[in-house]
């Protein structure tokens, strides 16, 4: 692939590093001089010094043939305006956003900048998942294709408790994937059963998250 990263902080040097060493054509764009000439040390010619908002910087670096852009600045507006312009006036196919503030996300979601990824928001869904009265949890928004993954935890008096796959009552656009129980996961059968304290790896299209809740982990919903 060919990458055009924008932004030389440690998120977009660290990416920069790993993906030629995975034999990928990158160039980085960092607007920061002293940290250009840091940059430059290492990666010599795959790091360019400007600011990469502006059209001619882009062009320079090749965005009409880069076959992904990412823009990992410190600067939501910034990320935002770089990903717009990739996407919409060079058709770059794939596109890659860092959030750095998470309440900034709606807009990257109404002007279509997907994936849009937030540190703060990932760290959220680790700790969602560590901690069972969070009760569901988000593991993966496939937004391209419509559909989420996520995972809920079968609580004491759930509805699910005992019961089998194939006796769950689940909405249309729903399927269970997966049971974890004692730390270990499989596939479940038509006939597995279902027991209290299992987490449940669900697919679903979205918007079925409180029907799941409701059938899984319906006193965790309650408490909240």
């Amino acid at each position: 692939m060919y990458v055009i990263i924008a932004g030389g902080g440690k998120v977009g040097w660290n990416l920069a590093r790993e993906l030629i060493d995975k034999g990928n054509e990158v160039t980085l764009i960092e607007s920061r001089r002293t940290r250009y000439l840091t940059i430059e040390q290492e990666l010599e010619h795959a790091v360019q010094y400007c600011d990469a908002t502006e059209l001619w910087v882009l062009e320079r670096a090749g965005i009409q043939r880069a076959d992904l852009c990412i823009a990992v600045t410190g600067d939501d507006e910034d990320n935002l305006l770089i990903c717009q312009i990739a996407k919409e006036k060079y058709l770059c196919e794939r596109i890659i956003a860092r959030v750095n503030n998470p309440r900034n996300r709606s807009w990257f979601e109404l002007l279509g900048i997907q994936p849009a990824v937030s540190a703060t928001d990932l760290i959220l869904r680790l700790i969602e998942h560590e901690v069972p009265s969070y009760g569901l949890v988000h593991l993966l928004d496939l937004r391209d294709e419509q559909l989420e993954i996520i995972e809920v935890e079968v609580t004491q008096h759930s509805p699910a408790a005992g019961k089998s796959v194939q006796e769950m009552d689940l909405p249309d656009g729903s399927l269970i994937i997966s049971l974890l129980r004692d730390g270990k996961g499989f596939v479940p059968k038509a006939d597995s059963l279902i027991e209290a304290g299992d987490e449940v790896l669900l697919v679903l299209d979205p918007g079925l998250e409180d029907a799941i809740t409701a059938r899984f982990a319906p006193a965790d919903r309650d408490a909240a």
